[in-house]
């Protein structure tokens, strides 16, 4: 699926602008919590964390982060997911 198809698909689900969940999952090591709330921050240009909230995995090797930023459009949606794949350490993104 191609970006437009991608931000079409998007428009089509949200109403921008408005909180939309991002997940990732990692390996619970070098700080991974902090690096993706970080990446989510600096994409959006926020001056403090977005809300976001930790769950880590029953045998403690893996964690979840997730968090609601309030995004002004799909594009920016794009952009932040195209920030977190970037960061070492994530298995999954949702």
């Amino acid at each position: 699926m191609g970006e437009a198809q991608t931000i079409e698909l998007l428009e089509s689900y949200h109403r921008f602008p408005c909180s939309y969940t991002f997940k990732a999952i990692g390996k619970v090591e070098n700080g991974f919590i902090a690096r993706v709330v970080a990446a989510v921050r600096d994409e959006l240009a926020f001056a403090a964390d977005p809300p976001y909230h930790v769950r880590q995995s029953s045998g403690g090797r893996h964690v979840s982060v997730t968090l609601e930023p309030r995004m002004d459009s799909a594009q920016r949606v794009l952009d932040v997911y195209r920030r977190l794949r970037n960061i070492s350490g994530v298995v999954l993104l949702l």
